[in-house]
């Protein structure tokens, strides 16, 4: 710990330390991206192929790794708020790169559902989770500003991963593609996370944005407090969560489904996959550039009006899919799924935070992310279905537009800060 101390107090001369940890976050995001359904789109053609297994098969193993992934994200919580956020994010590294180049090895729909678990539980789960509380831990009221621009790294790799993949899979296939990913993310983040990451402030000597504030600051902006800490058993009793839990469920489900399908439902229009990737890299442009703007905004507006918001822009993004007929509207789908990206990335790292506090995060984390992530793992089978029964995505990609829509209603007339309804006292 001294190590730390003697370099947060040479940075800390020049700027808050929390932004050198904004950073680490970001490539914590970023690494997370061969776990992600922007990266397996691109795999899915060249693995169902190689494995001779259908759309449905291929989307049911799918989801029902990221279900098993899920369930086992409140147990990583625990071990989160116990271990902190370095030892935990370093642990969960060193095994998702393991993971990544161990993943071309599987020969069948058992083992590719067992890869597909374990890249979703280290990658998309804990490596996620672990980055956002992390940064959450070091900021309260320019939280959503500080997790805007960490999940930056979800936006370049939107950018970076799926065309690295397309051309490993062109140059050496795609079971030795997984094997190079795995040994770049060990390069990437494990050196970052021993030398610079620190789990909290108070772990240096210092507080939540660098100073000691009260939970509202001069400009009348909240930030969530010791106060305002609640424990899992509390969060569990506020209706906030629910509607939260329902929200981010929605969003993980939708934006995943796209994600997924993109390069399939882009062949379906007689656009190939260079296209389909090439559109990928749209989405991250507006991500990135929309991501720190969102962030803002949620340091500054309504946060129900933001999460309706938010589920309106969704369902704009299922529409125009469902539309796609050439080159410019693939564009205009790209960059509003862009949005939608920006906003579901913001919202996941900042709801929980903002809500429910710091102490006990990594475990109400835990429980939020299990629910996120199944509907992560639910969402490619509807448009598999739809796909194999009715010959095109778009029946259902209309259908399910009506899902966000419902959600924003429910947001914009219930959602409120929580009040606690048992004791102070309450097991976490």
């Amino acid at each position: 710990m001294a190590s730390s101390y003697s370099l947060v107090e040479r940075l800390g001369r020049r700027f808050f330390y929390g932004w050198v940890i904004v950073g680490v976050g970001m490539l914590g995001i970023f690494a997370s991206g061969p776990a992600q359904s922007h990266t397996f789109s691109v795999f899915i053609g060249p693995i169902a192929l190689d494995l001779g297994l259908t759309q449905t098969e291929m989307a049911s193993a799918y989801g029902l790794a990221t279900l098993v992934a899920a369930l086992c994200l409140p147990a990583m919580g625990w071990f989160l708020d116990r271990a902190g956020a370095k030892r935990m994010l370093a642990v969960v590294a060193l095994l998702f790169g393991s993971a990544c180049a161990a993943f071309g090895l599987v020969g069948g729909l058992f083992w590719l559902a067992i890869g597909f678990a374990a890249l979703r539980f280290l990658g998309q789960g804990s490596l996620m989770m672990g980055s956002s509380n992390m940064v959450s831990q070091w900021f309260n009221r320019k939280r959503g500003t500080a997790l805007g621009l960490m999940t930056l790294g979800f936006g370049i790799s939107m950018a970076v991963h799926p065309e690295l993949s397309q051309w490993l899979i062109e140059w050496v296939g795609w079971r030795e593609a997984w094997f190079w990913i795995g040994v770049t993310t060990w390069i990437l983040v494990l050196p970052p996370i021993v030398i610079l990451a620190i789990s909290k402030p108070e772990d240096v000597g210092l507080h939540p944005d660098g100073v000691n504030r009260s939970s509202t600051d001069e400009d009348g902006v909240e930030s969530v407090g010791p106060q305002m800490d609640f424990t899992l058993s509390e969060a569990l009793h506020a209706p906030a969560f629910y509607i939260v839990a329902a929200s981010l469920f929605t969003l993980s489900m939708l934006v995943t489904s796209l994600h997924f399908y993109q390069v399939s439902i882009f062949a379906d229009q007689g656009l190939g996959p260079n296209i389909a990737t090439k559109c990928f890299a749209v989405s991250s442009v507006t991500m990135i550039v929309m991501m720190p703007v969102v962030g803002r905004m949620l340091d500054q507006a309504p946060t129900e009006r933001m999460v309706a918001a938010g589920l309106i822009v969704l369902t704009a993004s299922l529409l125009l899919a469902s539309v796609i007929s050439g080159l410019w509207t693939a564009v205009l789908f790209a960059v509003v799924f862009g949005l939608s990206n920006a906003v579901s990335m913001n919202y996941v790292s900042f709801m929980w935070p903002r809500y429910f506090g710091r102490t006990h995060l990594g475990r109400i984390q835990g429980v939020g992310q299990t629910i996120t992530v199944i509907g992560a793992s639910l969402g490619p089978l509807p448009l598999a279905i739809s796909k194999d029964y009715f010959g095109s995505y778009d029946p259902m990609l209309v259908g399910v537009g009506a899902m966000p829509l419902f959600f924003a209603v429910i947001a914009f007339l219930f959602l409120r800060d929580p009040v606690r309804s048992v004791s102070k006292d309450a097991t976490p």
